[in-house]
């Protein structure tokens, strides 16, 4: 992954999908002194059947302050967008224009917008259209004759995203080292007890640890033997 860069900006659909996906890779580059910044589409509020979403929302969101805290992220902001139901379009568009024209990142995060996570995997249409939209974001943002709207409310136009890293990607090309943060990633994702209380019986640490190390071994032998975070990595 290239690392001449400052100023990141992750912008995924839910709580959670950055834990699952590559804090271990933003645990090391905070400790390297790069910003980063988190923007979630929606609250989480429909991903746990035995809490109702109004209950659900207050909860994921706390969950998720607490997770990036642990991996040196600051800043963690809500679009409210509907769990479950986000639509691609002008709307979600939008928003994360808006987002990335008030951060200003050099690099762009999300999670995987392919219809699947490999063969015979389905993605969610969450993630799909939020990866996309993050996709297309990455030039919007640059041109002030879209969503003009927003340079009237002070949001100026930001020509200044190089790379959009798309993380779990099924067509991975690029890929940080995953040892260093990895302790990190861990206590980041074990933020998200109750979500994961809900998900499964098995102990919290047990499951997170083996997840992580697996999801971090799966492509270790492309990239040099150590434990590695991938990404599918798009320039401009």
């Amino acid at each position: 992954m290239p690392v001449d860069w400052r100023r990141a900006l992750a912008v995924v659909a839910h709580p959670d999908d950055l834990e699952y996906g590559c804090s271990a890779a933003v645990a090391s580059w905070t400790g390297e002194g790069r910003e980063i910044a988190y923007v979630l589409a929606t609250r989480g509020e429909a991903g746990m059947d035995t809490l109702a979403p109004a209950e659900a929302a207050p909860l994921r969101e706390k969950e998720q302050r607490a997770s990036a805290a642990a991996v040196g992220v600051r800043t963690v902001e809500f679009l409210g967008h509907r769990d479950g139901a986000i639509e691609y379009g002008i709307a979600l568009r939008r928003d994360i224009v808006a987002a990335v024209r008030s951060h200003r990142p050099e690099l762009l995060i999300t999670l995987n917008h392919n219809p699947t996570w490999g063969p015979g995997t389905w993605n969610t249409p969450d993630h799909v259209a939020v990866g996309r939209a993050v996709l297309d974001a990455a030039a919007d943002a640059g041109n002030r004759w879209i969503f003009p709207e927003l340079a009237e409310q002070g949001l100026r136009p930001w020509d200044g995203v190089r790379w959009t890293a798309v993380a779990n990607s099924p067509n991975p090309s690029h890929a940080a080292r995953a040892d260093h943060g990895f302790e990190q990633a861990v206590s980041s994702l074990l933020q998200h007890r109750a979500y994961i209380e809900a998900l499964t019986d098995e102990d919290p640490e047990t499951y997170v640890r083996r997840f992580l190390t697996r999801s971090t071994d799966a492509h270790s032998a492309r990239f040099g033997g150590k434990p590695a975070v991938v990404f599918e990595l798009f320039a401009r």
